[in-house]
């Protein structure tokens, strides 16, 4: 006949580690014809004992052999069974000890004395023999689940530490990806000319799933790239890594409008990339020269420009996320930047932090930073950003930030000096 199954309210308890040999008992008494008594009985019954017959020798016992059940009476010499129950309590033992008081009467308040003592458990003499082993095999389970709980917290201590040393693994080599990660930016700012181009990346963790970079096309052209990859951690970050790759070596095909780019990319990654993840983006060219950028939104938060007269416009209309749906259309914006003027890209990290209230920052609130901090430019204005965007989220950040910032510098003016003309440039 087949074993019937067992369901989980069947299975058995786990059994006690195995002892590797039988219990110690320390018989403190006075009397040594009690102690030889109960020693007889201890003894048939499997215990190992020791003795003592005062309470200062019982208590050096216990501090030594550390025995697993004391049996104490409650009149000793030296010091009282209920000093040395909380001498024995005081002790730093590696298992839990149990202790028994012999009282000559039951009484309550002597009960409530010896609980208050650390006792266990007691017996009142004279002891009959069965009740003795009937309390001893109390203790017994006592001691039993007791070291069946050392043994879990011995088990489980060796866990914490194993799963210690491999988040510290992990950690290292997060800290390793990070580092390669943040050597994909090959400069975190860089001047064509008058042009400056400027990133920020703030990850969430250790690593993260936004990415800002550029990468010279020819002479004359610059592309940009801000990605966002959904999601966070480790496979975001190589999520980015792959999308940039894929970008750069699209970019070398001068061929292609930057519609026709994040296209391309789109359907690459419908074909070859089978995961729940998307990414956003804003791929553009810059043309050197004149200033002139074509770019494409690609569910990104929209671009900003800020004109030199400290106007703002929003750039963009929005758009899918690549690698949602296949055959997808992007479309391409068109803008100028002319001297003194600034375009500014940013994540949703920017755009959705959130106050305590709840309240996003949103566009209208990027907007409000960008005019207070209309006089810096460069670094100066995206750490300033970053910090604006912290006091307003007070210090919580849940998702990775990043900014790129392209920059139309005014020329410096030119200061007369001493055999200079008025206005003639320096040598």
């Amino acid at each position: 006949m087949p074993e019937l199954n067992r369901s989980r309210t069947d299975k058995p308890h786990a059994a006690p580690p195995a002892r590797a040999r039988a219990r110690l008992v320390l018989l403190a008494d006075g009397s040594r014809a009690h102690r030889q008594l109960l020693r007889l009985q201890l003894e048939r019954a499997g215990y190992r004992v020791i003795e003592a017959a005062d309470g200062t020798t019982a208590l050096r016992l216990c501090r030594e052999a550390e025995p697993d059940i004391i049996l104490s009476d409650w009149l000793l010499d030296g010091i009282s069974g209920l000093d040395l129950c909380r001498g024995h309590r005081g002790l730093s033992r590696n298992s839990y000890g149990f202790f028994i008081l012999l009282t000559p009467r039951h009484d309550s308040a002597d009960v409530t004395e010896g609980m208050q003592a650390g006792a266990d458990d007691f017996l009142t003499k004279p002891i009959a023999g069965a009740e003795l082993l009937a309390r001893l095999s109390a203790a017994e389970r006592v001691l039993d689940m007791q070291d069946t709980l050392s043994a879990a917290n011995a088990q489980l201590r060796s866990a914490l530490d194993r799963l210690s040393a491999a988040q510290d693994q992990i950690n290292a080599d997060l800290r390793e990806a990070r580092k390669l990660q943040l050597a994909m930016i090959r400069e975190r700012q860089r001047s064509f000319g008058p042009i400056r181009v400027s990133l920020l990346m703030r990850p969430a963790g250790l690593i993260g799933g936004d990415l800002v970079g550029y990468h010279q096309i020819d002479e004359r052209t610059v592309a940009l790239h801000a990605i966002d990859v959904s999601g966070h951690g480790v496979a975001a970050a190589l999520m980015t890594a792959r999308v940039v790759t894929q970008i750069e070596a699209l970019s070398q095909d001068t061929s292609l409008t930057p519609a026709q780019v994040v296209r391309a990319l789109n359907d690459q990654m419908i074909d070859a990339v089978h995961t729940d993840s998307y990414v956003t983006l804003v791929y553009g060219r810059l043309d050197l020269p004149s200033g002139h950028v074509r770019l494409v939104q690609a569910g990104h938060p929209h671009p900003v420009v800020q004109r030199r007269g400290g106007a703002i416009e929003t750039v963009g209309q929005g758009g899918l996320p690549v690698g949602v749906l296949p055959d997808a259309r992007f479309e391409e914006t068109a803008l100028t930047l002319g001297s003194g003027d600034r375009l500014l890209i940013v994540s949703d990290g920017i755009t959705d932090a959130a106050s305590a209230r709840g309240m996003l920052l949103g566009e209208e609130g990027l907007n409000t930073i960008l005019q207070l901090n209309a006089p810096l430019s460069g670094f100066g204005l995206l750490e300033s950003m970053c910090w604006s965007v912290s006091e307003f989220s007070s210090g919580e950040r849940q998702d990775d930030v990043s900014a790129l910032l392209v920059e139309h510098l005014r020329p410096a003016p030119v200061l007369a000096g001493p055999g200079r003309p008025e206005g003639r440039k320096a040598d």
